[in-house]
């Protein structure tokens, strides 16, 4: 049941999706691996929602560099501990929901424990070894991954759906080389709001959902595009595992425009 103050809080999407769609959204759980870049607009967009329960994991410390772009820290959180400083805004933010924060790396050890019976993973990290982890927890439990990465001014996004769709192994097969990656904070802001709102339609039940497609933003070119992908039945995360280890992408009818060097 809704509060009068939920209702009045929330009174401007609950005329999208009714008293039923914002209680659902109340009753959710999400996982947020990250309270980075990604996890900063994913996080805060989750609450003002009033997704009702909200994880967050992050092992790091705010520094000054985060600042230009890690928007749940302030500059006098640098020093402090990225999850004290998520939940303190998480919670300002909307005291009505539950945050929980997990000061912790995630690895094979802990990973599929705290993730627990959430309803979804949001991926906001910024390295393959952890979202191939996400990923193969997201097929054992059979809940959604919501896919985000970036770089400069350049990010992607995608919606996986286990035993519905393609995962993360079959469209990218092996990771790419592990970097320090330059990234400016508007780019962040458009990934993390696009994973938001697939996190918002798949718990509503509502809208076409990111699957089985790769979308693709250039900052630069202010473009959209996207392709679309297929799963692998040799995949190691969601197919059989054995065989060649090749993903097949099928361009859109907007073919990926060539990035200028």
């Amino acid at each position: 049941m809704l509060s009068e103050r939920e209702h009045e809080r929330y009174k401007r999407q609950i005329m999208l999706f009714g008293d039923a769609g914002q209680a659902c959204l109340k009753k959710a759980h999400i996982f947020i691996a990250g309270a980075g870049g990604l996890g900063s607009p994913v996080s805060i967009y989750l609450a003002v929602a009033g997704v009702g329960n909200l994880t967050v994991v992050d092992k790091d410390v705010v520094d000054q560099s985060n600042l230009n772009r890690q928007i749940l820290h302030y500059d006098r959180d640098i020093g402090r501990k990225k999850v004290a400083s998520a939940e303190e805004k998480l919670q300002a933010y909307n005291p009505d929901i539950n945050i929980r924060v997990i000061d912790t790396t995630l690895d094979e050890t802990n990973a599929d424990r705290l993730i627990g019976n959430a309803d979804g993973i949001v991926d906001a990290m910024d390295n393959y070894p952890t979202r191939y982890l996400l990923n193969s927890i997201a097929q054992k439990k059979k809940i959604p991954l919501f896919h985000g990465a970036i770089r400069g001014f350049y990010g992607q996004a995608t919606t996986i759906i286990p035993e519905k769709t393609a995962c993360l192994r079959c469209l990218f097969p092996s990771a790419p080389p592990q970097e320090v990656f330059p990234v400016v904070g508007a780019t962040p802001g458009v990934i993390g709001t696009i994973q938001t709102t697939e996190v918002l339609k798949y718990l509503l039940g509502t809208g076409d959902l990111l699957t089985n497609r790769l979308l693709i933003w250039d900052g630069m070119a202010l473009h959209m595009d996207e392709i679309s992908f297929e799963r692998n039945p040799s995949c190691i995360s969601c197919g059989t595992g054995c065989g060649a280890s090749t993903s097949r992408m099928v361009a859109s009818k907007n073919k990926i425009r060539e990035k200028k060097k």
